[in-house]
C-alpha cells in the first residue's frame, strides 16, 4: 500500500489561519517620565545622537584606539553575538504560528505463516509502502497566546540590540577615558623625573653646603626628604602607566602599537566638540539603555497576554491527506485516495493554580520592569547633571590650578634667587620647590578630570553609537 499527500488535505488549514487575530496583550503606555523636565544647568538644544564618535574623538593615537578596541574587544563581541541569539529566538516564535509540515516515506513489509488470521495453508507476504505530507499538532492562535509570546521574543530582540549599542557606547568612552588617564601618569611619570633630577642637585649642593659649616641639619635633612619622596613617586607613576597599558590591552582586545604608546601625553590641544544636550525626554531616543529598558517593559507587557491566553481552550489540528495503492506503479489511480483531520480541543478545567499563578506571575514582572525603567530613567538624569555641573567647574578650578603653579614658579624663582644673593636659607628653596611640584602634579590630574568630564558628558546623553 502506498500513501501520498495532495495539497487539498492542507487546505481547511489554511482558512483557519483567517480566523487567528486576537490578542489579549494590555495596551501599552509608556510610563511618565520620573524626572523633572529640564536640566538643573543651562543646556544647548541639539541631539548628540548625530554626533559620530569620529567627530567627537579628533585625536588621531585615540581615534585609532577606539577602532581597534570596536573590531577586537571580547565584551562588544558578545554582546553581538547575543543579539543574534535573540533574532532566532524571534524566528522560532514566529513559526510556531505556522503549521508544520512534514513529508514521509516509509516501506513495510510483513510475513504471515500458513494457518494464521486467514491465509489458509499458505504463506503470505505483505509489502506497504507509503509518502505522504502532513500537518502535525498545528495550534489555532484564537486567543493569542503563541502571538504573545512572539512578541515578547521580539521586545527581548530589540532591548538585547539596544543593549549591544550601549555596550558599544561605553566602550568607546572606556578606551578614550583609559587612553587620557595612560597619558596623565605618563606626564606625572616625567615630572616626577624631573623632579628627581633637580632636586638630586639641589641634595648634591645642600651636602656641600653642610659640609662648608653654611647649611644647617635641618636643610640637609629637608632636601634628602624632598628628593626621596619624589624616587617614591617615580617608582609609582611607573607602576601606574605600566598597569594602564594593560588595562588598554586588555579593553582593546590586542597587543597596542608601540608607536602609539609613545603620544600619550596631556600636552596638546585637546578640543572636543561642544556636547548639545537638548531635554531630558530625548534621552528617551539617545541612550541605548533606557530604550532597552522599554522593549523589556513591553515584553513583560506581553507575557500578560499569554498569561491570560493560557485560561481559554487550547485547539490544535493533525492533518494528512494522500492516496493507496498496492504498489508503486498504481499510486495515482482513480478510487486510492485517503486522509485524516483530527482537531483537537484542550479546556483547562483544574490546574492547581498555576495558570493564576503565572498571570499573578506575569504583572508582578511588568511592575518590576515599570519600576527598572524609571530607575534607568532617573540614573540617567543624574548622570548628565553631573556631568553638566562639571563643565563649569572643571575650567575654573583648571584655570585656578595654572595661575596656582605660576605663582610657585614665580615663588621658587624668588626663593633661589634670595639664596644665592645670601638674603635667605636654603630651607626657603625646598619649601618652595615642593610646593611648585604639588600644584604641577594637580593642575595635570586636575586637566584630566576636565578631559574626562567632556567624554562622561557625551556618554550620559546617548553619543557615539552612529558610526
Amino acid at each position: 500500500m502506498i500513501t501520498k499527500a495532495f495539497s487539498w488535505g492542507v487546505l481547511p488549514l489554511a482558512t483557519a489561519i483567517a480566523l487567528t487575530g486576537c490578542t489579549m496583550e494590555p495596551k501599552y503606555q509608556r510610563p511618565a517620565m520620573p524626572v523633572a523636565v529640564h536640566y538643573d544647568q543651562p543646556t544647548a538644544v541639539g541631539n548628540v545622537a548625530d554626533l559620530p564618535w569620529q567627530s567627537f574623538f579628533n585625536d588621531p593615537q585615540m581615534r585609532s584606539l577606539i577602532t581597534l578596541a570596536l573590531n577586537n574587544n571580547r565584551d562588544l563581541r558578545v554582546a553581538a553575538l547575543n543579539v543574534q541569539k535573540a533574532q532566532g529566538s524571534v524566528q522560532i516564535d514566529r513559526a510556531a504560528l505556522m503549521p508544520t509540515i512534514n513529508a514521509t516515506a516509509s516501506q513495510t513489509s510483513a510475513h504471515e505463516p500458513a494457518g494464521l488470521y486467514n491465509t489458509g495453508n499458505t504463506p503470505e507476504t505483505y509489502h506497504e509502502l507509503s509518502t505522504g505530507l502532513g500537518v502535525t499538532s498545528w495550534e489555532l492562535d484564537f486567543w493569542g497566546r503563541l502571538r504573545s509570546l512572539k512578541d515578547e521574543a521580539q521586545e527581548t530582540y530589540l532591548s538585547t540590540a539596544e543593549t549591544e549599542r550601549a555596550t558599544r557606547i561605553s566602550l568607546i568612552a572606556e578606551v578614550a577615558s583609559d587612553w587620557l588617564t595612560l597619558s596623565s601618569d605618563n606626564d606625572l611619570l616625567h615630572l616626577a623625573e624631573n623632579t628627581v633630577t633637580s632636586q638630586q642637585e639641589s641634595y648634591r649642593l645642600t651636602k656641600l653646603s653642610y659640609a662648608g659649616g653654611v647649611s644647617s641639619d635641618q636643610d640637609l635633612a629637608e632636601a634628602e626628604s624632598t628628593v626621596r619622596a619624589a624616587q617614591a613617586d617615580v617608582a609609582s607613576y611607573t607602576r601606574q602607566v605600566r598597569q594602564d597599558v594593560d588595562a588598554l590591552r586588555l579593553l582593546v582586545g590586542t597587543e597596542l602599537p608601540a608607536t602609539l604608546l609613545a603620544h600619550a601625553t596631556l600636552n596638546q590641544n585637546w578640543q572636543f566638540p561642544a556636547t548639545p544636550a537638548g531635554l531630558p525626554s530625548d534621552l528617551l531616543t539617545r541612550r541605548p539603555d533606557i530604550m532597552a529598558a522599554e522593549h523589556t517593559l513591553k515584553a513583560a507587557n506581553a507575557n500578560i497576554g499569554a498569561a491570560r491566553a493560557a485560561f481559554f481552550p487550547n485547539i490544535s489540528l493533525t492533518a494528512s491527506g494522500g492516496s493507496t495503492s498496492s504498489s508503486l506503479g498504481h499510486l495515482l489511480d482513480g478510487g486510492t485516495g485517503a486522509w485524516s483531520f483530527v482537531p483537537t480541543l484542550s479546556l483547562p478545567i483544574f490546574d492547581g493554580g498555576v495558570n493564576s499563578a503565572n498571570l499573578d506571575i506575569a504583572h508582578i514582572e511588568k511592575r518590576i520592569e515599570i519600576a527598572d525603567y524609571e530607575k534607568t530613567i532617573q540614573t540617567a538624569f543624574k548622570e548628565v547633571n553631573d556631568a553638566l555641573a562639571g563643565q563649569d567647574t572643571w575650567q575654573d578650578q583648571v584655570e585656578a590650578l595654572q595661575k596656582e603653579v605660576a605663582a610657585n614658579q614665580r615663588d621658587y624663582d624668588y626663593s633661589e634667587l634670595r639664596y644665592k644673593q645670601g638674603v635667605d636659607n636654603y630651607l626657603n628653596v625646598l619649601v618652595a620647590q615642593r610646593s611648585l611640584y604639588t600644584a604641577q602634579q594637580s593642575q595635570i590630574t586636575a586637566h584630566l578630570g576636565q578631559l574626562n568630564q567632556k567624554i562622561t558628558l557625551y556618554e550620559a546623553l546617548g553619543g557615539g553609537w552612529k558610526s
